[in-house]
């Protein structure tokens, strides 16, 4: 049995995570400057509430789950069986899909734009996104007691949502400038 879940719990982790990922960014701040320390964390921190809204039950504990009521074989309709609906936000949850990875994609960018290796980097790390994406379909097919379910369709929707998010951090390049160290020296 998987003892958490709801919304309560998802709401408990991602405020948790946010106060770890301002920390974070309090340590590199000194070193790195303040700009590309929030996009460091903030990277972090998107990709720990991406996991915890894909992993995390969303109707409670969902209790035991039968051998025979568990998936064997993620769902490969692509464009469906997505309800019109979702729990969190009205709209589809292809929409939610998309939009949860459009703020990694852009802090991609604004982190590796600080390095000359960015032009490689951000490739990468799009690739490193499709992967988290691609494995937390498989947990959740592999692991029944989070009652979600594993389809195709939402690699697809999470890698586009990246892809629109390198976009938006190619954008934000000229006014973020993460490469210049803006700390503030007493």
């Amino acid at each position: 049995m998987f003892p958490v879940g709801g919304v309560e719990v998802m709401l408990l982790l991602v405020l948790v995570s946010a106060g770890l990922a301002v920390a974070l960014a309090s340590v590199l701040a000194p070193r790195h400057g303040a700009v590309w320390a929030v996009c460091v964390a903030g990277l972090a921190w998107s990709l720990v509430c991406i996991g915890v809204l894909t992993l995390i039950p969303a109707n409670g504990a969902p209790g035991v789950v039968s051998a025979e009521g568990r998936l064997t074989s993620c769902s490969w309709d692509i464009g469906g069986p997505a309800p019109d609906g979702f729990w969190i936000l009205p709209g589809t949850q292809r929409l939610l899909n998309l939009v949860v990875f459009v703020p990694s994609g852009a802090l991609l960018v604004l982190v590796a734009a600080r390095w000359r290796a960015g032009w490689w980097l951000v490739p990468l790390g799009l690739a490193l996104l499709a992967a988290y994406s691609l494995g937390i379909e498989v947990t959740q097919l592999e692991l029944a007691r989070l009652d979600r379910a594993c389809d195709v369709t939402d690699v697809v929707d999470n890698v586009a949502g990246a892809v629109l998010g390198v976009g938006l951090g190619v954008a934000l390049l000229p006014l973020v400038r993460p490469w210049r160290r803006r700390s503030v020296r007493p």
